[in-house]
């Protein structure tokens, strides 16, 4: 699987939002190997998008055809600083709903000092996490620039989501958890989206 983060600080949520579901109506269609797209803005007004493709080949189809650098431009130019982008194939996806029912979607963006240790520990006690934290649909980690990482986390809203935060871990979890800490090379920055878009194939 290929991710492309994109993000930017955008001057009308709205606008966004219509240029997105115009995106999905118009040229998903057409974009072979797309296979879903989680985007939104925060409550200040700073817009993220992760974009799954199949391959880095239909990405690159896709961003090269003259329908989606027409539409690019159109939404770049709600951008007010422009874009920055982030593409890799270094994926990380754990479901255990569905990600497109979520109605919260909470966003870390950090950087670890060891991606391989950090991967290990994603794989351990998906059962055990999804029995405690059932509110959590599922989650998708991004990685890139050997440590750098984005990961988008699903939940049911934002209020089961909050409860869920203030739950005791067990201590299996919990050192699970604090070795990930860990790892962190600082504090990540979080992106709330209290209204995510979601989009996958028809």
């Amino acid at each position: 699987m290929f991710v492309q983060v994109i993000q930017g600080q955008v001057t009308d949520a709205e606008q966004a939002h219509t240029a997105m579901d115009r995106w999905m109506e118009e040229l998903a269609p057409e974009a072979s190997g797309w296979l879903g797209t989680t985007a939104g803005v925060t409550a200040d007004g700073k817009f993220i998008a992760l974009a799954r493709f199949d391959s880095a080949d239909a990405a690159r189809r896709n961003s090269d055809s003259p329908a989606q650098d027409k539409w690019w431009h159109e939404f770049s130019s709600l951008l007010s600083d422009g874009a920055t982008f982030h593409d890799t194939e270094d994926v990380v996806l754990d479901t255990h709903g569905d990600p497109d029912r979520a109605g919260f979607v909470q966003v870390m963006q950090g950087a670890g000092s060891n991606p391989d240790r950090a991967r290990e520990l994603m794989g351990q006690h998906r059962d055990e996490w999804a029995a405690f934290r059932p509110e959590l649909l599922g989650s998708e980690v991004a990685m890139y620039d050997s440590g750098d990482y984005t990961m988008a986390m699903y939940f049911t809203s934002e209020a089961e989501a909050r409860e869920g935060e203030q739950k005791e871990v067990p201590p299996e979890l919990k050192a699970e958890m604090d070795e990930m800490n860990s790892l962190s090379s600082g504090p990540p920055e979080f992106y709330d989206i209290e209204h995510p878009w979601l989009y996958s194939p028809k």
